[in-house]
């Protein structure tokens, strides 16, 4: 009897570390999406695939931005941004990146 309660409390306690994990994955999550919405200098700017985490030795995740150029000399055109999370201070910072995909790679790929 005691052996079953012992294995059963382990089962529960690891249970809701895994829950507890999970859930604050998921609320790290929503925050870095935010962060780097918010930094963003695109117009309708959304998430462009999925979070990348890096090892807490690094300490940061990424996210691919998409959007329009707010500027009238723009006229609207669609652009790519990057932007950088770090977990720890929970700050985003954004770089241009049009040239990460497209035709920089497919160009690379025809010269192979």
């Amino acid at each position: 009897m005691i052996r079953a309660l012992i294995v059963f409390t382990v089962a529960i306690t690891a249970f809701n570390a895994a829950a507890s994990s999970e859930a604050a994955w998921a609320s790290g999550d929503k925050a870095l999406q935010a962060a780097c919405l918010k930094a963003s200098a695109l117009k309708g700017a959304k998430a462009a695939g999925s979070i990348i985490h890096y090892g807490d030795d690094v300490g940061y995740s990424a996210l691919l931005i998409s959007g329009h150029y707010p500027q009238a000399f723009m006229h609207n055109q669609p652009g790519k941004e990057l932007c950088l999370y770090q977990r720890a201070t929970k700050k985003a910072v954004i770089q241009d990146a049009d040239g990460l995909v497209g035709k920089h790679v497919d160009s690379f790929n025809a010269s192979q």
